[in-house]
């Protein structure tokens, strides 16, 4: 699948998109090397300058959905768009030295074949620089430039994704060298996702589910999990506790890959925000820079929907807020949303109302898996 999403990338040159590579340390180190170099070679011309640093552009005008040619997959990418960093700007100069700082202690890090999380990075980083990372956002803002620059993924810089994943239900999983995990026998607490994407991509996976489930909220999960709905849904249950982190997305896609014949079902509130949970894990995020795609896969929105309303109470309907109206709006200008999707927010916003998965609680705490089973049938993912 890798193969397969590289490749077809050849088919969408038309629109120049870009993406990360992945690569090895001692690759990385290549093409850090080269930069430092291009940069010395310039300060040491005859006519010694300050070049910019041209970087592709995290914009929603710069962005793209490529729809693959052999699949019903679609990811978001950037399109070749530059923006700069220059040490001749005062409101970029920061920034660029952010660049090379960054680069430098992964280098570093790369050397000594160690890996560091961005939490790790910023306090390395606000030790030894701290007028120029006085807080962690300048730290992620800045390795996203780093893979702008160098085009290669961030676990490829040796930088280790924070996780606040679990998984459960009807999966085998086995790390290098370690004895096999039933995550169904891992308890409402299920299987904590590691961070270490160099190592989620080295893991041994075997299932006999036939449906991959998605949970938005980790209380929900935990209901699941605890009443074992994967053992009469044979099912694999995976939640990121809210929006999506890096190592689930990752895991998520990872299994797509894996297991291609499952069908991955999302379970998220009735409101603008877990649908945009739902379009994260499905086309990836323009956040993401250079890698969305690498972290998307053909998530099926299976509820909350509109027509579950009626299983609700009037008085269990919340008012939307202006946050909840913020995401909508973001959501209605996006491209990426399919129409039946924008067909429901639609109906959402005229509404005014949301509705929280918990509200399904009022048929009884034993309802979710009944639900879930309801909804499969419905809509013929048997």
């Amino acid at each position: 699948m890798e193969n397969l999403s590289r490749s077809s990338l050849k088919f969408f040159s038309d629109q120049q998109l870009c993406y990360a590579d992945i690569l090895t340390p001692s690759e990385v180190r290549a093409r850090i090397e080269v930069a430092v170099l291009n940069f010395l070679r310039i300060l040491t011309s005859p006519d010694p300058a300050i070049s910019d640093l041209p970087l592709i552009k995290r914009t929603s005008s710069n962005s793209r959905v490529s729809h693959g040619l052999l699949t019903d997959l679609s990811w978001v990418f950037l399109s070749h768009s530059f923006c700069t960093r220059s040490l001749m700007r005062a409101n970029a100069a920061k920034a660029f030295v952010r660049v090379w700082k960054v680069m430098e202690v992964c280098f570093q890090v790369l050397v000594q074949e160690k890996r560091v999380t961005q939490r790790e990075l910023f306090y390395k980083l606000l030790c030894v620089s701290p007028d120029y990372f006085p807080s962690q956002l300048q730290v992620n803002r800045t390795i996203q430039d780093l893979v702008a620059l160098l085009r290669c993924s961030r676990y490829s810089l040796a930088i280790m994704a924070s996780s606040r994943g679990v998984v459960a239900g009807r999966l085998l999983l086995q790390e290098p060298n370690q004895e096999v995990v039933d995550c169904a026998e891992c308890g409402s607490s299920g299987y904590a996702i590691s961070g270490d994407l160099n190592m989620l991509d080295k893991l041994l996976m075997t299932t006999d589910a036939r449906y991959i489930i998605v949970v938005e909220k980790h209380a929900i999960f935990q209901r699941l999990a605890e009443d074992r709905v994967f053992s009469q849904i044979p099912s694999i249950l995976i939640t990121a506790k809210g929006y999506p982190d890096i190592a689930t997305r990752f895991l998520l896609h990872r299994m797509s890959r894996s297991f291609p014949e499952l069908p991955i079902l999302a379970l998220v509130d009735w409101n603008p925000a877990g649908l945009a949970i739902l379009c994260t894990f499905k086309f990836g995020s323009i956040g993401m820079g250079l890698e969305a795609y690498r972290y998307a896969c053909n998530v099926k929105w299976l509820g909350l929907r509109g027509a579950d309303l009626e299983l609700i109470p009037e008085e269990s309907l919340v008012q939307l807020k202006p946050r909840d109206l913020q995401i909508a709006n973001s959501l209605m200008a996006s491209e990426i949303l399919p129409e039946s999707h924008r067909e429901e927010l639609a109906i959402m916003i005229q509404s005014g109302k949301r509705a929280e998965i918990e509200a399904l609680y009022f048929h009884g705490y034993e309802y979710l898996g009944k639900y879930i089973a309801k909804k499969i049938v419905q809509a013929n993912y048997i």
